[in-house]
C-alpha cells in the first residue's frame, strides 16, 4: 500500500512524535484563494462563548475510496468474509483525511476529496498538517519551509474547499509545542495558526477546531488556554483534543471541560478512533512506546455530532484506524503505512 500524506501520531504525556513520508512547501494562491492578510493580533479577552453546535444535524463523509473500503474488497473477492465484515467496522465510518505538503498542489488534493464528500451531500473532515517546523524535528519533521510558505499553502487549502462545507482540524500538537518549549519561534508560530483559522473562516462554510493535545500532554490548564488564544482559537468553532492518541473518552470531556472554562465556555472534539480500551499502562511495551502501534487496543465511539455531553460538539475518528504510528518494534511498518492486521484487531476487539 502507498503511504498517505500527514497521517500523525503523538505520544502520551510527551512531546508529538510522528512520521510522515510527504512534506515540503504549499503552493500558490490564485485569484480564487483568499488573499493574504496580516497576521491577526493575538485576542486580549477571553474566547467568546459558543452557544450552538455548528455540527449538529450535519452528516460526516465516509470516503468509499478510504484503505479500509481498500482492503473489504480485496479481503472479499479472496474469500476472507468474516474478516471483511469486521474490518466494514472501520471502512463503514467516517475518517479524517490528512493534507501536508506534496508535490501536487494543496487545492487540486483538497478539491478532490470535498467535491466526492458534496456528491454524496455529507461533510468531510479534513487535517491541515503543514506547519513550519513540524514536529520539531521528530519522525513528523517537515512541513512548510517558512511562514510565508505556509500562508500560501493554507490560502490553497481553502480554495480547495471554496464555499462547500468542511471540517478542519488545524495543525495536531503545534500549539502544545508552543507551551512545551519545542517551537523555534513561539510568536511567529502563534501568527501562522491565527492566520490559517481567518484564511479558513473567511468562507463562511468551513467549521474549524484549533488542536490542543491530549490530557496527558500539557496538563497546566492556563498556559494551554493561553496558548490556544494567542494562536486564534477565538476566531475558531473550538478546540480538538487526542488526536491520534488512546485517551478514553470520559478523560477527555473532563479535561476538556476544563480547557473550555478558562476559554469562557468555547466547544470541542474529541478523536476517539482507537480510545476504546484506552492507553496502555507504564512506559513502553513489547519493547516500543506506547504510544506507538500498542497492542490490545480497541475502537473507540463511532463518529458522531450527537454527543449528549454539552460543549462537545462531536467524537471524530481523525487518526485513521489502521495506519501504523511507526516501526516502532520489528517488523512493524513505517508510521503512515496501512497495516491491515492492525486494523483488523483493533476492529476485532470492539462491539
Amino acid at each position: 500500500m502507498t503511504v498517505k500524506y500527514g497521517r500523525g501520531w503523538w505520544r502520551w504525556g510527551a512531546a508529538g512524535t510522528a512520521a510522515v513520508m510527504l512534506t515540503g512547501g504549499g503552493c500558490g494562491h490564485d485569484d480564487a484563494t483568499p488573499p493574504r492578510s496580516a497576521p491577526e493580533a493575538a485576542p486580549s479577552v477571553s474566547v467568546t462563548r459558543h452557544s450552538d453546535n455548528p455540527l449538529a444535524g450535519r452528516a460526516l463523509f465516509v470516503d468509499p475510496t478510504g484503505d479500509a473500503a481498500a482492503q473489504v474488497a480485496q479481503w472479499t473477492a479472496q474469500g476472507r468474509a468474516a474478516d471483511a465484515r469486521t474490518l466494514k467496522k472501520i471502512a463503514d465510518q467516517p475518517t479524517a483525511t490528512w493534507i501536508a505538503g506534496g508535490s501536487t498542489p494543496v487545492r487540486t488534493r483538497v478539491d478532490a476529496v470535498v467535491s466526492r464528500a458534496a456528491s454524496s451531500g455529507r461533510v468531510p473532515v479534513l487535517v491541515a498538517y503543514n506547519i513550519p517546523q513540524r514536529d520539531c524535528g521528530s519522525f513528523s519533521a517537515g512541513g512548510a519551509t517558512s511562514a510565508a510558505a505556509y500562508r500560501d499553502w493554507i490560502r490553497g487549502f481553502a480554495a480547495g474547499i471554496g464555499h462547500r462545507p468542511a471540517v478542519v482540524i488545524v495543525e495536531p500538537d503545534a500549539v502544545a509545542h508552543l507551551v512545551d518549549g519545542c517551537a523555534d519561534d513561539t510568536t511567529q508560530r502563534a501568527a501562522v495558526l491565527r492566520d490559517a483559522i481567518h484564511v479558513l473562516k473567511a468562507s463562511g462554510s468551513t467549521v474549524v477546531y484549533l488542536d490542543a493535545g491530549n490530557p496527558g500532554w500539557i496538563t497546566d490548564i492556563d498556559r494551554l488556554a493561553g496558548a490556544l488564544r494567542k494562536s486564534g482559537v477565538a476566531r475558531a468553532d473550538g478546540f480538538a483534543l487526542n488526536v491520534s492518541n488512546f485517551v478514553a473518552t470520559e478523560d477527555n470531556v473532563a479535561f476538556g471541560r476544563r480547557v473550555s472554562d478558562a476559554l469562557g465556555g468555547t466547544h470541542f472534539v474529541i478523536d476517539t478512533s482507537r480510545n476504546g480500551a484506552g492507553p496502555v499502562p507504564g512506559a513502553d511495551v513489547d519493547g516500543g512506546p506506547r504510544w506507538c502501534n500498542p497492542p490490545g487496543r480497541a475502537l473507540g465511539p463511532v463518529p458522531t455530532t450527537d454527543t449528549g455531553r454539552p460543549r462537545v460538539d462531536a467524537f471524530l475518528w481523525i487518526k485513521n484506524p489502521g495506519d501504523s504510528d511507526g516501526a516502532c518494534r520489528p517488523g512493524e511498518p513505517p508510521a503512515g503505512q496501512w497495516w491491515p492486521e492492525y486494523a483488523l484487531d483493533l476492529a476485532g476487539r470492539s462491539a
